[in-house]
């Protein structure tokens, strides 16, 4: 029994292995790689024809729309540099100067051509060329091993579909919301109690450097979108996208907040040091609402990154159910606000802050002011889409309009 388990806890082991995204473009990449090597040495007159094998690593990327995008534009790259190698080793062959000009004119070169990310592939495809001795036999050499790699790395990604990042994206937001909230907490818990200046102040310095935390979750999130577009083992890739983004602006927004909420608290904090932020029974709902905020929005990123039906709609339940309890808090911490303005209203506009503050969180986690935002960008991407592509837009239409005739045709 135990050698039983042995072998199952090593054959997930293997299947998470051969599931993670990592493991899987690595080993595309190298495999890639090998085929156009093996091809480029049938093929090409050089002796070790590095040049394809290097374009295949470099074209096949993380997703199937960069490969496209980067395979052009890595040809278009090392073409060029070909072309002005071969141009100065007519004119001038390789010397000093020379080079320098060369460098020059080539970096310019990738610029007038829009290699983007490939400009310096320019510089370096011409320096290579140039350096040789049989430059006319290396160039073209060169240019057919580059459009071996390219081709290689093309259909590479075209029969083997790459990985699709949306659940390390996922992961992500969930991560940045779980960070959201243990902030809520440690804030909650200090303005039930008596707050040091320098604790709220180290609170505000946490909540300004979640900005980082989204710079992150962005980078993956692009990532995701990339792997999504022109994938064929994805559908409905555009609502991917939007709720992903969507949701990700969302928690964007509540960070900010957040972060105004911690200014809010610190100002509070100096301003009556060494007294308690506020009453205790103030306190403690603040406390109490901010951990029920914090719920509620690890509760909007576990909904935004649902991606099965079931599960969405239990935790679209829980973010309702969280928002209502939450809502109620803030109904009774206003009541108390107001009662503390009442006794001393020397700080209203900092206390009338923190109401509007945690009114703001609550309004942008808001199921229908969330549906209200996706059908919004829904509709803006599907019109930008029909204003880039209007050709392939009307025959889209064209076809569902036909497709109806067909099938009565057929029946």
């Amino acid at each position: 029994m135990r050698d039983v388990r042995a072998w199952v806890g090593s054959l997930t082991r293997f299947e998470k292995w051969g599931n993670d995204p990592v493991v899987v473009q690595t080993l595309r990449s190298a495999a890639a790689a090998t085929i156009a090597y093996v091809i480029a040495l049938r093929v090409s007159p050089e002796a070790a024809p590095l040049t394809a094998p290097l374009t295949a690593l470099l074209v096949v990327q993380v997703t199937l729309y960069a490969t496209l995008t980067n395979g052009i534009r890595r040809v278009n790259s090392v073409v060029a540099g070909v072309l002005v190698a071969i141009a100065f080793s007519l004119l001038v062959g390789l010397t000093w100067w020379s080079l320098a000009l060369l460098i020059v004119s080539s970096l310019a070169v990738g610029h007038l051509v829009r290699v983007h990310e490939y400009v310096p592939e320019v510089a370096i495809s011409a320096m290579l060329v140039l350096g040789v001795t049989t430059v006319s036999d290396t160039a073209w050499a060169r240019v057919l091993e580059t459009l071996i790699g390219a081709v290689v790395g093309l259909a590479f990604n075209l029969l083997f579909a790459p990985p699709v990042w949306v659940e390390e994206a996922g992961e992500s937001i969930e991560g940045l919301a779980r960070r959201v909230r243990q902030l809520m907490l440690s804030m909650g818990e200090e303005a039930a109690g008596r707050t040091p200046v320098e604790h709220a102040t180290e609170r505000l310095r946490e909540a300004r450097r979640l900005d980082h935390d989204i710079v992150e979750v962005d980078a993956a999130l692009k990532q995701a979108e990339d792997s999504l577009r022109l994938n064929p083992r994805v559908r409905e890739a555009l609502l991917h996208r939007v709720v992903l983004r969507t949701g990700l602006d969302t928690l964007e927004i509540c960070t900010v907040v957040l972060r105004v909420l911690a200014r809010t608290l610190a100002d509070l904090a100096r301003k009556r040091d060494p007294d308690p932020l506020f009453a205790p029974p103030t306190g403690a709902a603040v406390e109490r609402l901010l951990c029920e905020i914090g719920d509620a929005v690890v509760s909007f990123a576990v909904l935004v990154t649902a991606d099965v039906s079931h599960s969405a709609e239990s935790a679209e339940e829980r973010l309702a159910s969280g928002l209502r309890q939450a809502a109620a808090t803030r109904d009774k911490l206003a009541q108390l606000l107001l009662e503390e303005v009442r006794r001393d209203a020397r700080q209203w506009q900092l206390l009338g802050a923190v109401l509007t503050e945690v009114n703001r969180i609550l309004d942008e986690l808001d199921t229908e002011h969330r549906s209200q935002r996706l059908l919004e960008e829904l509709d803006r991407t599907a019109r930008e889409q029909r204003e880039r592509m209007p050709r392939l837009t009307r025959a889209r239409e064209r076809l569902r309009r036909g497709l109806p005739a067909v099938a009565r045709r057929s029946g």
